[in-house]
């Protein structure tokens, strides 16, 4: 039997930042709505959770627009936006609702459960927010899909390497 100690090299505090920065998750455009307010922010912590039933988990910035609006709403609505059309990342990502109406710079239209749907999403689900738990400067939203759309193959869509660059509307 090998000693388990010849395995570690000499661990260090900055090994988990390493490794998630390496990482090239999928990044998301979440929109909701409540009354008259619309609010949407690109998101780059998310993962489905369960498979039965399903589930997926948002992480929202706790200083953010959309934050403070999603907490107040019954639903979120998930968008993947493809690669080709980064200007609907970088307008969700690097502005802020605090200081403009993103939704006058693209085009939308009201989906089900009255959410702002993105025109330029290639495919989106709306889900009924189930929980929300604070883990530190994030909030974690637990959904439940209720419908969406997503055709039968899916085109390339940003990723967080698409995205590194952008300067956000909000610190983290």
């Amino acid at each position: 039997m090998q000693d388990s100690s010849e395995n570690l090299q000499s661990p260090d505090s900055g090994a988990f930042e390493r490794i998630v920065g390496a990482l090239n998750y999928p990044m998301f455009v979440v929109t909701t709505q409540v009354g008259d307010q619309r609010a949407g922010c690109l998101v780059g912590f998310a993962s489905q959770i369960s498979i039965s039933p399903p589930r997926f988990l948002i992480g929202l910035s706790n200083k953010n627009h959309t934050y403070r609006l999603a907490a107040a709403a019954e639903h979120l609505a998930v968008h993947l936006i493809p690669r080709r059309n980064d200007t609907i990342a970088k307008l969700f990502g690097e502005s802020t609702g605090d200081d403009i109406d993103k939704f006058t710079r693209c085009e939308w239209s009201h989906g089900p459960f009255g959410l702002p749907i993105l025109e330029e999403a290639e495919a989106w689900f709306a889900g009924r927010i189930l929980e929300q738990v604070d883990t530190g400067d994030h909030v974690a939203f637990l959904l439940e899909p209720e419908t969406g759309y997503a055709p039968e193959e899916l085109d390339e869509y940003i990723t967080f390497a698409d995205v590194r660059a952008l300067e956000p509307g909000h610190d983290a």
